[in-house]
């Protein structure tokens, strides 16, 4: 007998790894993953700089704070089992001058909170850690790692095929019509009826909610993050992650630098707002995504709030030598000459009517959906927990 069905909009590594966990909560059921381009973690998942976060930036008892720290050992067994690649470097996080001495102090509470492994330590310690890096204090957390999460979504994609669901590429939602209680999804290769939809839909998450009739209350809204990579014979210089304190205000990380999974080491990214929702260059506009963008009072506002933040992000943008200045308060050594041309990636951060960026995951509902509508860092990190939500969620219109 046919089991019931459930469809996966976004083929990224949150949206497979909820395809996963829904396969092993609910074996009945037939799972189908709709992905718009031609391959999975086509977008943020396969353009990140895959870090491992370890959950220490978040406040206690958020939804990214508890899925980071779960989803993070989820990640890592998953790896484990499937022979994944990944390596537990551990990173730091440097206060370059006394007067971050104070945040960094409170980010080590904020980690003894969340349950995460660090240490304040001393600069003769930063400097074993990291010969290269500079500052007059610093936070080490072990367990902070690196990982390829293309290389993982291209295995949830391997093992939900393997067990008789499928992924559809090239299919992006054109239209959601409810059908009983369910919804037929339409898309240029077929329609799609699922007895309950996930939306996973990153960069359009916001869209599709709207498209089943949710007014989810946020917009997406692009931030480009601008990448260069060492070139091959200075990669010594960062052994592992290094990593800025972080300016509270915003739920960017500011500029460091990592060393990825294949023996790279990239600086960045920077964050800057995007003129399309796959902007990765600064000459890539869509006008009407724009003024989609300007229209929402909730991007103006952020706009007039932020615009001195903004003003420098976008000058670390055009500028090679202002991004080496920030670059160069971590590792004093690093040069222009260093500096290779690096892949773009783009960050879909929800922003409420008032101009706020959600700093945490969103998850709604309506009656036939589940959405994930707001997923930035660390949700690659968390994607094994957050599919374990919406698993649940999903389930329980089944039970």
């Amino acid at each position: 007998m046919k089991g019931p069905t459930v469809v996966i909009i976004g083929g990224g590594i949150v949206g497979l790894a909820t395809a996963y966990r829904l396969m092993e909560s609910l074996p009945e059921v037939q799972i189908t993953v709709l992905e718009k381009e031609d391959r999975v973690a086509a977008h943020q998942t396969g353009r990140n700089s895959g870090v491992i976060h370890s959950g220490l930036y978040y406040r206690p008892g958020s939804l990214k704070a508890i899925c980071c720290r779960q989803g993070r050992a989820a990640l890592i067994r998953f790896c484990e089992a499937e022979a994944i690649p990944y390596e537990p470097c551990g990173k730091v996080i440097v206060a370059v001058e006394e007067a971050e001495r104070s945040r960094l102090q409170a980010l080590y509470e904020r980690g003894q909170q969340n349950g995460v492994a660090c240490t304040l330590i001393p600069p003769e310690r930063l400097r074993e850690l990291e010969p290269h890096a500079q500052g007059v204090a610093a936070l080490h957390v072990p367990e902070a790692g690196i990982v390829s999460y293309r290389a993982v979504a291209e295995r949830l994609q391997e093992k939900l095929v393997a067990a008789g669901h499928r992924v559809v590429f090239q299919a992006p939602v054109q239209r959601i019509v409810p059908d009983g209680r369910g919804v037929v999804l339409e898309t240029p290769v077929g329609t799609f009826r699922a007895d309950v939809a996930v939306n996973c839909a990153g960069l359009y998450a916001d869209r599709i909610a709207q498209m089943d009739g949710l007014e989810p209350g946020v917009r997406i809204v692009p931030f480009r993050g601008e990448y260069y990579e060492l070139r091959p014979e200075r990669r010594y210089l960062c052994r592992h992650l290094i990593y800025p304190v972080p300016d509270p205000a915003y739920p960017f990380l500011g500029v460091h630098f990592t060393r990825l999974i294949d023996g790279r080491v990239v600086c960045g990214p920077s964050a800057v707002l995007a003129f399309a929702r796959e902007g990765y260059r600064l000459t890539d506009v869509s006008l009407s995504e724009l003024l989609e963008m300007l229209a929402y009072p909730g991007c103006r506002r952020l706009v007039r709030r932020h615009w001195r933040k903004g003003f420098q992000e976008l000058l670390q943008s055009l500028s090679k030598r202002y991004y080496l200045r920030q670059a160069r308060r971590l590792i004093p050594e690093v040069a222009s000459e260093d500096f290779l041309p690096a892949p773009s990636g783009v960050r879909a951060q929800a922003v409420d009517r008032e101009g706020r960026l959600v700093d945490d995951f969103l998850v709604l509902e309506s009656p036939r959906m589940v959405h994930v509508v707001n997923a930035p860092s660390p949700a690659a990190t968390s994607a094994f927990s957050i599919g374990v939500l919406v698993a649940r969620q999903v389930q329980a219109r089944f039970d």
